[in-house]
Protein backbone atom coordinates (compact mmCIF):
# COMPACT_ATOMS: atom_id res chain seq x y z
CA UNK A 1 0.00 0.00 0.00
CA UNK A 2 3.08 2.26 0.79
CA UNK A 3 4.49 1.86 -2.12
CA UNK A 4 1.56 2.57 -4.19
CA UNK A 5 0.94 5.77 -2.27
CA UNK A 6 4.62 6.57 -3.49
CA UNK A 7 4.27 6.08 -7.13
CA UNK A 8 2.72 9.80 -7.39
CA UNK A 9 4.89 11.19 -4.69
CA UNK A 10 7.69 13.68 -5.99
CA UNK A 11 11.21 12.63 -3.18
CA UNK A 12 12.10 15.88 -1.84
CA UNK A 13 15.11 16.48 0.44
CA UNK A 14 14.84 20.10 1.92
CA UNK A 15 18.04 21.56 3.34
CA UNK A 16 17.49 24.64 6.09
CA UNK A 17 19.50 27.24 7.28
CA UNK A 18 19.64 28.87 10.45
CA UNK A 19 18.45 32.74 10.93
CA UNK A 20 18.08 33.79 14.80
CA UNK A 21 15.77 31.09 16.49
CA UNK A 22 14.51 29.67 12.98
CA UNK A 23 15.41 27.07 10.49
CA UNK A 24 14.32 28.77 7.34
CA UNK A 25 14.35 26.46 4.05
CA UNK A 26 16.56 26.64 1.59
CA UNK A 27 14.44 27.53 -1.79
CA UNK A 28 15.26 28.22 -4.97
CA UNK A 29 13.40 28.16 -8.66
CA UNK A 30 15.20 25.88 -10.91
CA UNK A 31 15.73 27.46 -14.18
CA UNK A 32 16.72 25.96 -17.41
CA UNK A 33 19.56 27.54 -19.25
CA UNK A 34 18.34 28.97 -22.19
CA UNK A 35 20.69 31.48 -24.60
CA UNK A 36 18.74 34.61 -24.93
CA UNK A 37 20.09 36.81 -27.86
CA UNK A 38 20.60 40.33 -28.73
CA UNK A 39 17.00 40.93 -29.23
CA UNK A 40 15.73 38.84 -25.83
CA UNK A 41 18.30 41.03 -24.10
CA UNK A 42 16.68 44.27 -25.66
CA UNK A 43 13.28 43.27 -24.76
CA UNK A 44 13.96 42.48 -21.44
CA UNK A 45 15.93 45.94 -20.96
CA UNK A 46 12.49 47.68 -22.58
CA UNK A 47 10.30 45.91 -19.97
CA UNK A 48 12.37 46.69 -17.47
CA UNK A 49 12.61 50.67 -18.06
CA UNK A 50 9.23 50.80 -19.99
CA UNK A 51 6.81 48.31 -18.97
CA UNK A 52 7.61 47.37 -15.14
CA UNK A 53 4.49 45.82 -14.44
CA UNK A 54 4.79 43.42 -17.28
CA UNK A 55 8.28 42.63 -16.56
CA UNK A 56 7.14 42.29 -12.77
CA UNK A 57 4.79 39.68 -14.32
CA UNK A 58 6.30 37.49 -16.60
CA UNK A 59 9.24 37.48 -13.33
CA UNK A 60 7.16 36.04 -11.02
CA UNK A 61 5.34 34.02 -12.70
CA UNK A 62 8.68 32.14 -13.84
CA UNK A 63 7.74 32.86 -17.70
CA UNK A 64 10.23 35.67 -18.24
CA UNK A 65 12.68 34.21 -19.58
CA UNK A 66 10.73 32.10 -22.20
CA UNK A 67 9.13 34.99 -23.15
CA UNK A 68 12.56 36.59 -24.07
CA UNK A 69 13.64 33.62 -25.90
CA UNK A 70 10.73 33.47 -27.41
CA UNK A 71 10.92 37.59 -28.67
CA UNK A 72 14.76 36.38 -29.51
CA UNK A 73 13.81 33.27 -31.91
CA UNK A 74 10.69 35.49 -33.42
CA UNK A 75 12.95 38.41 -34.51
CA UNK A 76 15.61 36.55 -35.61
CA UNK A 77 13.42 34.59 -37.72
CA UNK A 78 11.65 37.56 -39.41
CA UNK A 79 14.68 39.38 -40.11
CA UNK A 80 15.64 36.32 -42.51
CA UNK A 81 12.30 36.65 -43.88
CA UNK A 82 12.40 40.33 -44.58
CA UNK A 83 16.06 40.21 -45.87
CA UNK A 84 14.94 37.40 -48.21
CA UNK A 85 12.03 39.38 -49.68
CA UNK A 86 13.99 43.01 -49.74
CA UNK A 87 17.04 40.76 -51.15
CA UNK A 88 14.19 38.99 -54.17
CA UNK A 89 13.14 42.52 -54.99
CA UNK A 90 16.06 44.69 -55.09
CA UNK A 91 18.89 42.09 -55.84
CA UNK A 92 22.24 43.04 -54.56
CA UNK A 93 25.50 44.07 -56.46
CA UNK A 94 27.76 41.10 -57.28
CA UNK A 95 30.27 40.14 -54.42
CA UNK A 96 33.26 38.99 -56.58
CA UNK A 97 33.22 42.41 -59.05
CA UNK A 98 32.12 44.53 -55.98
CA UNK A 99 32.74 43.56 -52.90
CA UNK A 100 32.39 46.67 -50.88
CA UNK A 101 29.02 47.49 -52.37
CA UNK A 102 27.64 44.35 -51.48
CA UNK A 103 29.33 44.88 -48.34
CA UNK A 104 27.55 47.88 -47.63
CA UNK A 105 24.38 47.06 -49.43
CA UNK A 106 23.81 44.11 -47.16
CA UNK A 107 24.18 45.71 -43.99
CA UNK A 108 21.84 48.66 -44.99
CA UNK A 109 19.37 45.82 -45.78
CA UNK A 110 20.25 44.55 -42.64
CA UNK A 111 19.86 47.49 -40.71
CA UNK A 112 16.41 48.00 -42.29
CA UNK A 113 14.97 44.84 -41.23
CA UNK A 114 16.79 45.23 -37.95
CA UNK A 115 14.74 48.46 -37.36
CA UNK A 116 11.23 47.26 -38.64
CA UNK A 117 11.58 44.21 -36.11
CA UNK A 118 13.16 46.38 -33.27
CA UNK A 119 10.09 48.85 -33.59
CA UNK A 120 7.19 45.64 -34.14
CA UNK A 121 8.74 43.16 -31.87
CA UNK A 122 10.78 44.34 -29.40
CA UNK A 123 9.51 47.92 -28.29
CA UNK A 124 6.16 47.08 -28.63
Amino acid sequence: MKAEMMKGMVNMELTYTMQGDYLIPDLALQEEETHIGKYGMLRKTYLKNHRKGMFASLMLSGKLTEHLAEIDQVAKQRIERIMAKLLKSSPAPDKATDPLGWTGYMNNLQHSAEETILAELVYS
